[in-house]
């Protein structure tokens, strides 16, 4: 099966924090005899900032921030047996749009892959005008990145003909537990862009705690943060390459996962990096939302939190053997229950399916 995909990027985790995902989900399809060529755009420094050369599993186009070296990529795409836009491209999201409707029309296989669902669809019900309004109901598929029947029941009410989530998981090939780095010394530390709908829940979480906890060390991964921001035990390393994510995870005493506001208030939205750090056998400790049973078990495989305070206490009582302990259950419910290889199935009989449905009937007399 060969499957032309179009998303933000596979080479790059540059401000695009949907990388590992693409990467777990696509090279376990790989393994399962699909051949995906991703097609990404030439934009916001991410190929300046690449942290991956071109994989075996996957063929990459990179084409230009102009309408002809995007119509000349779509032409390539043609000779895929279906075609998928992802969420968040960052250039030419609606023209793409437009383009995969038109192509549906003309018979071919679409589908569109959702990695921001809370937020999409609360776009989509603030404005009616919205492109994917009345798109989704044209299109053979939408798959998302989580949110559970929520987002299920939210995308049929706009016509969806199917809705299915497939969530983040662990690639363990790519994510496990390395020797400590000194770089990421830290009892607590956090791992995600400066978004506005991230700022105020990682200041509520993360810096409200370091205040309440001037002993203790903190730090901050990510693009964006300022250092006025920063309490004064936080320190912040800014751009962190997926190559160190594992050194990351692996040496501080706990990482703390904060969602953005719209997936904790719809819930059933494990983050990449939860998958990533429970890969690296890390202590996690997250904010409260909806659902996280369904993926790790609260207060054995994962600590969880409903405010700083909260953080404050289970940092203030975990021992590094404890740590190691939440952290190896972690490991263990993951790499058992929410592999890419097992997403990747799903993916694959869907795609399947979709497939076997247009091809020709042959009728016996």
């Amino acid at each position: 099966m060969r499957v032309a995909f179009f998303g933000s990027s596979l080479l790059s985790s540059y401000w695009n924090g949907a990388a590992t995902y693409y990467r777990g989900v696509i090279a376990a399809l790989s393994r399962l005899g699909c051949r995906t060529t991703f097609f990404e755009p030439d934009a916001f420094g991410r190929q300046q900032h690449r942290d991956m050369d071109p994989p075996v599993w996957a063929d990459v186009v990179v084409y230009g921030n102009d309408p002809d070296s995007l119509a000349h990529a779509w032409s390539r795409a043609q000779s895929a047996d279906l075609i998928v836009q992802a969420s968040g491209i960052g250039v030419f999201d609606d023209e793409i749009l437009a383009l995969l409707v038109k192509a549906k029309r003309a018979g071919k296989l679409c589908v569109f892959w959702d990695v921001d669902a809370p937020a999409t669809l609360a776009q989509m019900r603030a404005n009616p005008q919205h492109r994917l309004c009345t798109a989704v109901g044209q299109l053979d598929l939408v798959l998302t990145y989580g949110g559970g029947a929520p987002v299920v029941e939210a995308y049929e009410s706009f016509g969806a003909r199917r809705c299915v989530p497939v969530y983040n998981a662990l690639d363990p090939s790519t994510h496990f537990r390395v020797a400590p780095d000194a770089r990421f010394k830290a009892d607590l530390a956090f791992l995600g862009n400066r978004l506005p709908d991230r700022e105020t829940r990682v200041s509520r979480f993360l810096f409200d705690a370091a205040r309440l906890l001037p002993e203790r060390s903190f730090l901050l991964g990510g693009s964006g943060w300022e250092a006025w921001q920063l309490p004064n035990n936080v320190r912040g390393v800014g751009h962190v390459s997926t190559r160190d994510h594992n050194a990351f995870n692996s040496t501080p005493l706990a990482i703390i996962n904060i969602a953005r506001e719209s997936m904790a208030e719809v819930g059933f939205s494990p983050a990449t990096r939860i998958f990533e750090a429970a890969g690296a056998g890390a202590a996690i400790i997250t904010d409260a939302w909806e659902g996280i049973e369904q993926f790790l078990q609260p207060g054995e495989e994962v600590l969880t939190a409903a405010s700083a305070a909260d953080v404050t206490k289970h940092l203030q009582s975990l021992t590094p053997e404890r740590a190691c302990e939440i952290g190896d259950a972690a490991r263990r419910r993951i790499l058992r229950d929410h592999t890419y290889d097992q997403r990747a199935e799903l993916v694959f009989e869907l795609f399947s399916e979709l497939v076997a449905q247009e091809e020709p009937r042959v009728v016996v007399a």
